[in-house]
């Protein structure tokens, strides 16, 4: 029996280094992280439960999102409509003080929240960045008016920590990361919505000619993004029973990074991966924790901001390499 030679051009060897470089790094941060840790004395199993915790919420978001980056397009309200939802569910839990009615309303705000913004991009015949631009500013002024009139002199605002205490484990946790990652990779790769989204992110106008219909798979995008935030706003609570005008103040920007991270092209199309969520999400965590542990103090913020810029910008050659041949990808 003839055994086929496998043939390792450059185009292979570019192929194989965009695929794996997100894994690969994921590896090196962890290792990086372990030794940080270790070398400073601190507790390692405390920080990995840190590490998962702030991970968790950007991962399941991200994977949401990764149905929208898909289109092409991008969502920077994902924060703003996370912290909404979990500040409309903190008022309903304790109105009715049920936790399943909060979950309910929970994630119904949310694809509530990610509808309008498609909706509104769909009636108005604007760009999909622009609606979500404006649902950010919307929904962060509405979501601190609430907080504020009904948080105190803290601002903040807050359910009893025994309700949620008993799902407080990396168990529960763990489960919901895995039952909505199979949902996503369920919906991404075994359905025609997927193969669908790719095609309208690589070439919408061939897409239309077809006879698919980017308002119809828009939609769908933004459910499934609602979905994540819904969840996401969910273990907030979980992890911390509480909300203020800051909590996920910076998500929706970490969003857009931790795709890249995870090796997934901004421009979405035929290249986009449902684990690049994942990867990427836990990789920028990991990354943030070692630089904040390395540099310290008031001036560590802003290094560690430009690191992970560096970083942000290597990633994005890295992936690029593939891209640039003399053949068309689509």
């Amino acid at each position: 029996m003839e055994v086929k030679k496998i043939k390792f051009d450059k185009h292979t060897v570019k192929k194989l280094l965009t695929l794996l470089m997100p894994i690969i790094a994921f590896g090196v941060l962890i290792a990086v992280f372990c030794i940080v840790v270790g070398a400073k004395g601190y507790k390692l199993d405390r920080y990995i439960e840190i590490i998962f915790n702030q991970g968790l919420v950007l991962a399941i978001v991200a994977t949401g999102a990764t149905f929208i980056y898909t289109l092409g397009s991008f969502d920077i309200s994902l924060g703003a409509s996370t912290l909404f939802s979990a500040a409309v569910g903190v008022m309903v839990y304790n109105s009715t003080h049920s936790l399943v009615v909060m979950i309910l309303v929970i994630i119904i705000v949310a694809v509530g929240c990610s509808l309008l913004s498609s909706t509104l991009a769909s009636v108005f015949k604007l760009p999909v960045f622009v609606t979500t631009v404006a649902m950010m500013s919307v929904l962060s002024a509405i979501s601190a008016t609430i907080i504020t009139k009904n948080g105190g002199a803290l601002g903040g605002i807050s359910i009893p920590s025994s309700v949620v205490k008993p799902l407080d484990n990396m168990g529960f946790k763990i489960a919901m990361l895995v039952i909505f990652m199979a949902l996503c990779v369920f919906v991404f790769e075994f359905t025609k919505v997927g193969r669908r989204q790719k095609f309208l992110g690589a070439n919408p106008f061939c897409a239309k000619l077809t006879g698919i219909s980017l308002n119809k798979y828009a939609i769908i995008a933004f459910v499934m993004a609602g979905l994540g935030v819904g969840l996401g706003a969910f273990l907030t609570l979980v992890y911390t029973p509480s909300v203020t005008p800051t909590t996920a103040g910076s998500l929706g920007m970490q969003i857009l990074v931790a795709i890249v991270f995870g090796g997934m092209p901004i421009s979405g199309g035929p290249r986009s991966k449902i684990y690049a969520a994942v990867v990427g999400g836990f990789s920028y965590i990991l990354l943030d924790n070692i630089l904040k542990i390395l540099i310290q103090g008031n001036a560590g913020y802003g290094i560690s901001q430009i690191i992970s810029a560096v970083f942000f910008l290597a990633l994005v050659y890295v992936a690029s390499l593939n891209y640039r041949s003399k053949n068309l990808p689509r």
